[in-house]
């Protein structure tokens, strides 16, 4: 490696340096005509979305299923925002939905039935339910202990007991003819023999001849049969007088049970659903009326006596799962933000009573798909996609149309016991994902349902194209953010800073960065500098500080190296030139933030077989795409000096000081560079960087991260002293990419730092060299002097000398096949020094 200590030309060949009015493009807000953003009026809606909008609007309008949509776009551009203001505008005149609720099925109470009503009717309902018990409550009773339904329950017990009484008193008649009386005693009826009508002892009995104790055993035989018959008939008699008694109590209680359940038919007589439901709760209550009659016990246990009445009145509740206002207009948007399973698709809770656990259909909890059923519901999809079973059972729900509240246990299969099983609910709702597209592609390669569930893609703009009516309309953003928020009022100079920073952060001063959170983020920083210095207005002083502010917030790494280059920790030469080593630029992220510096790029070549080493692909630190890079610039080394001859060349490149991967093809023109200086011979400008990709050809290609690369090599040399010689050559094409800080801005405009912009390689090699490349003529040769004619020579040289040691390799392996075996052999020859070659033309 050779070192120069001044650059090769004070004035090198090449493309001359940008002006300082390339560097930065200014705000001017032609057109505007306003002082503070109070003179502008609100924007309706985003910039630049109109594709946005026309894919929400056809899945709004398209009604059938599968038609539900995936907002994709990275964080931060107002996804949620537009999709809220737009769906709320279109809901205002959509229908408002229908009531659901959960009723108990009387038949079957593990599958609970659901209830259709107009909007506002099923809190009617319920209202209307709970009055209802309320006054058979207090009704019932009144009426069971009235006078008339005493002296009737009464005159039925009374008509059933004496047919029994005549049933015994006739059984005992017949006992008595056959000297056997009929004894009721507190365990039940028996028979015991008399004489003269009382009942012999036992002992009597014994003394009877045997041939009359077989006749009484016989008569008692007899008689047995009978009295089983006549109890028979007795406990058919108590059946009958029971259910006269409940015949009485259902005939009385009718009178009250059905004059209140016709007054609720009448407001709902539109609703079959419901007036079927109401038949059923009238017979039930007729068939358990003693229900409204019991009366706590108050020597019972206080705990049954609240159990009893907790579950006797609930099976006549109404769970409202979704209920409307009256009058209410338009359609739900729902925002669900911690979409789990159950917030999704509902819950069924579960109570303690005497130490156990149930369920009942009034425990039955809306998701938010029920609570947006009839309109539109919106969901983060990374944070869909991170709650268990939640994408599933969004999936089938879409799929099935149908709403099914169930446990999560069940869901899977894991419930083996009789739990709920609800009625299912149609559902007809629009379902809006928000996400990055990352997650939009993950799911449309690997979920063979996500593309039959969501027909429509919104794809979101990240920047606009930087017009004047863009500007204006971005004015008009800044207005409408700044009156949101309340916050003190901008004037033109800070809106325009405002715009000129949309546009750095679009990395691109022909665009505009539709980036909301952080436009919103920069807003408050500045208008709090702003109230700090009792302002009553932000100014671009105050957003310029606002923006050096965060700049230091988050600078200690690009301090730390900054510190670490300028103290020689890190080499970096900036004066001087030096045979195959150059300045390549890279950008390091640090969290949201992105800095660039400086990177020194080393080349040596040597004889060798055409190979290219790129020393961090061999340990495993080079990207794939930085290795693409190096392979394409070795195919340009070859194709141009090496067309016709096997390339005799041996190189290896290595980014020195650099510990981490290396991606991206960024500093491939740095790489080819360093390479040509080695070869040539040429010493390259230590006080350039160089930033850009290749082709095959040798064409100059954009890069990304332009001015952090641009700032962080002006940053070094400006903390070592601007002389004039210090610059960075980058592509033409990202000169339109410039917004860059008004310091290094000031510099160029006073001649202390300058920018090239190149388009072949052949330019920049111009600059970093101070010697003209070198063109071919027709027949292909280079002009003498140049660089080009350089490598080429030394590529020539290269070949020649290998194809000199390849020639002796052959003579050494005819020289020891030819000779005896013997223990001395001859010395082969050694090889004829090579003559130094001709000129070179690209195809020699």
């Amino acid at each position: 490696m050779t070192r120069t200590d001044e650059p090769p030309s004070s004035a090198p060949p090449g493309p001359p340096a940008l002006p300082a009015e390339s560097l930065y493009r200014a705000a001017t807000l032609a057109g505007l005509d306003f002082e503070t953003t109070d003179d502008l009026p609100d924007l309706p809606s985003l910039i630049g979305q109109a594709r946005a909008r026309d894919a929400l609007s056809l899945a709004v309008e398209i009604r059938a299923r599968g038609y539900n949509v995936f907002m994709l776009g990275p964080a931060g551009v107002g996804k949620r925002s537009l999709v809220e203001e737009f769906l709320r505008e279109r809901a205002r005149n959509d229908r408002p939905p229908d009531d659901w609720c959960y009723v108990n099925n009387f038949d079957a109470p593990n599958r609970p039935r659901a209830l259709r009503l107009a909007p506002g009717e099923g809190t009617r309902l319920r209202d209307g339910m709970r009055q209802f018990v309320d006054e058979l409550r207090a009704s019932i009773p009144a009426l069971l202990e009235s006078e008339e339904f005493r002296s009737r329950a009464e005159q039925i017990d009374a008509d059933f007991t004496n047919q029994q009484e005549q049933l015994f008193v006739a059984l005992g008649a017949e006992a008595s003819r056959e000297n056997i009386a009929l004894i009721h005693t507190p365990a039940g009826f028996s028979f015991a023999p008399m004489r003269d009508e009382q009942v012999i002892s036992p002992e009597q009995y014994e003394a009877l001849p045997e041939a009359e104790r077989e006749k009484i055993q016989g008569h008692l035989g007899e008689l047995q049969d009978k009295l089983q018959k006549t109890v028979r008939q007795a406990q058919q008699i108590q059946k009958q007088k029971r259910n006269a008694i409940k015949d009485l109590t259902r005939e009385m209680t009718l009178s009250v049970v059905g004059a209140l359940t016709e007054e609720l038919k009448a407001k709902f007589a539109g609703a079959p659903e419901v007036l079927r439901y109401l038949d059923a709760v009238q017979a039930d209550v007729l068939g358990n009326s003693e229900q409204f009659r019991r009366t706590p016990d108050a020597d019972g246990n206080p705990l049954m006596v609240a159990f009893d009445e907790t579950t006797a009145f609930r099976r006549y509740e109404v769970n409202v799962l979704v209920g409307g206002e009256p009058g209410a207009t338009g359609a739900p948007v729902v925002t669900e933000d911690y979409p789990t399973f159950p917030n999704l698709i509902g819950r069924i809770e579960n109570m303690a009573r005497l130490g156990t656990l149930v369920t009942d259909f009034a425990l039955i909890q809306a998701g938010s798909l029920h609570r947006a059923n009839g309109g539109y519901l919106v969901i983060d999809a990374y944070k869909l996609l991170g709650q268990p079973f939640a994408w599933d059972a969004l999936k089938r729900a879409l799929s099935s149309g149908q709403l099914r509240p169930e446990t999560m246990g069940q869901s899977i299969g894991l419930v083996t016991t009789v739990a709920l099983d609800p009625e299912p609910i149609p559902l007809d709702v629009k379902v809006v994902l928000v996400g990055e597209r990352l997650i939009y592609h993950l799911l449309l390669a690997y979920d063979p349902e996500f593309e039959e569930l969501f027909k429509v893609s919104a794809d979101f703009e990240d920047r606009v194209e930087r017009s004047p009516e863009h500007e204006a309309l971005y004015a008009r953003l800044v207005a409408t953010l700044v009156r949101q928020a309340g916050l003190c009022p901008f004037d033109r100079g800070a809106v325009a800073r405002v715009i000129e920073q949309a546009a750095r952060s679009a990395d691109d001063s022909e665009r505009l960065s539709t980036q909301l959170e952080e436009l919103s983020d920069l807003l408050r920083e500045a208008e709090l500098l702003a109230r700090r210095e009792h302002g009553g207005r932000v100014t671009a002083t105050h957003v310029q500080g606002a923006l050096d502010a965060r700049d230091r917030r988050s600078d200690r790494v690009r301090r730390r190296v900054l510190e670490a280059i300028v103290r020689g920790e890190i080499l970096i030469d900036t004066s001087g030139a030096v045979i195959g080593q150059i300045n390549g630029l890279s950008v390091s992220m640090v969290g949201r933030s992105s800095f660039g510096h400086p990177t020194r790029i080393t080349a040596t070549t040597r004889l060798g077989d055409g190979e290219v080493v790129d020393i961090h692909r061999e340990v495993q630190l080079g990207g794939p795409i930085h290795s693409k890079g190096v392979i394409t610039l070795a195919a340009f080394l070859a194709s141009r000096y090496s067309s016709d001859r096997p390339q005799s060349l041996a190189a290896t490149l290595a980014f020195e000081q650099t510990y981490g991967e290396v991606e991206g093809d960024s500093a491939s023109l740095a790489e080819l560079l360093v390479l040509i200086s080695s070869l040539a011979g040429a010493p390259l400008a230590q006080s350039l960087a160089v930033t850009g990709s290749v082709n095959q050809h040798g064409i100059v290609q954009p890069i990304g991260g332009v001015n952090e690369k641009i700032e962080g090599f002006f940053d070094v040399c400006a903390a070592r002293g601007l002389d004039g010689s210090h610059g960075v050559v980058i592509p033409a094409t990202n000169v339109a990419h410039l917004m860059l800080r008004a310091d290094v801005v000031d510099a160029v405009r006073d001649g202390r730092f300058r920018l090239h912009a190149v388009t072949h390689v052949d330019e920049a090699l111009e600059i970093f060299t101070g010697m003209v490349a070198g063109r071919a003529d027709d027949a292909g040769n280079f002009p003498e002097g140049s660089v080009n004619f350089a490598v080429g020579a030394r590529l020539v040289e290269l070949s020649v000398m290998r194809q000199a040691f390849a020639n002796m390799q052959v003579k050494v392996r005819r020289v020891r096949d030819a000779a005896p075996a013997s223990p001395e052999a001859p010395k082969p020859p050694k090889p004829p020094k090579p003559k130094p070659p001709k000129p070179p033309k690209p195809g020699d």
